[in-house]
């Protein structure tokens, strides 16, 4: 039974390893364009009420974006625009946005 369950542990590991090197920033570049309008190209939202997302962790931004894919959390335009992306859409938007380096300056 321990064998079975470090296996299936393994085989469960392997996959979200395997989903996390699948992941390319630069098609999630391309497909960021339909997330330009409110966050911005760069990450860097271009409303008040929209979240900046440039150098955002891969796994918030997927576990947020399924959300709204699926239902769980809801936005008028959101859940919308996230309802047709598929698993590889989300994950290669993620890898983008997370890969935005950001720096802050302290004003002098």
């Amino acid at each position: 039974m321990r064998r079975m369950l470090k296996a299936s542990l393994l085989v469960a590991l392997i996959g979200v390893a395997g989903g996390a090197l699948a992941a390319d920033p630069a098609t999630g570049r391309l497909l960021a364009s339909k997330c330009q309008t409110c966050h911005g190209l760069d990450g860097i939202a271009k409303i008040p009420i929209a979240p900046h997302l440039a150098g955002e962790s891969r796994i918030y931004l997927e576990t947020q974006l399924k959300a709204f894919r699926s239902g769980k959390r809801e936005h008028e335009m959101m859940s919308v625009i996230a309802r047709d992306l598929s698993d590889a859409e989300i994950s290669d938007l993620s890898a983008w946005y997370e890969s935005i380096q950001i720096t802050a300056t302290m004003p002098e």
